[in-house]
């Protein structure tokens, strides 16, 4: 089984659609590295809102909390929204970039749980009677969009093994 490794990487913040931020991360990490790089991007989009906050959700969720989070649907009858997971993953420097993309529609909710990691605690899954927070780890890794998008990379490295050969995939973690 191939192994990644996990390096310290300064990329800059990108800006934009999730697909378009992870592309660029992607590309720098692999300037930076020099070889095999895995990039991933999580985005939280609240349909009421357009998508938003979207691949900014790291910095909703600093400023307002999963509280306001929920808060901000407040004024909206649609609570409905999706998490969405891209991994990024490219051979190196000037090679392409594959985007494997998992996406687990839900709800957002008044906050609840313990498991909490994120947003977890305001999310919750569709046909689901829990929040990503209240669900064990083994519950959320099997419906989860991180998961969903690993399965597509897994199947794209399987199915392409001379993707393999080039050196060990570095992650870089931003």
């Amino acid at each position: 089984m191939r192994k990644f490794e996990s390096r310290d990487v300064d990329l800059a913040e990108y800006q934009g659609e999730a697909d378009a931020i992870c592309r660029a991360k992607c590309e720098a990490a692999a300037k930076v590295i020099g070889g095999p790089v895995l990039v991933e991007d999580t985005s939280l989009c609240f349909n009421a809102l357009g998508g938003l906050p979207g691949p900014y959700i790291k910095w909703f969720l600093t400023k307002l909390g999963p509280e306001g989070l929920h808060r901000l649907l407040a004024g909206f009858e649609d609570k409905s929204a999706y998490a969405l997971c891209t991994f990024a993953y490219s051979e190196g420097p000037d090679s392409e970039v594959r985007l494997f993309h998992g996406r687990t529609e839900g709800t957002i909710v008044a906050p609840r749980g313990t498991n909490n990691f994120g947003w977890d605690s305001c999310f919750q899954p569709e046909l689901e009677s829990q929040t990503y927070a209240e669900m064990s780890s083994d519950a959320k890794n099997r419906i989860s969009h991180r998961h969903r998008s690993l399965q597509g990379l897994r199947q794209f490295l399987t199915a392409y093994p001379s993707q393999l050969q080039q050196g060990s995939p570095q992650s870089p973690s931003t």
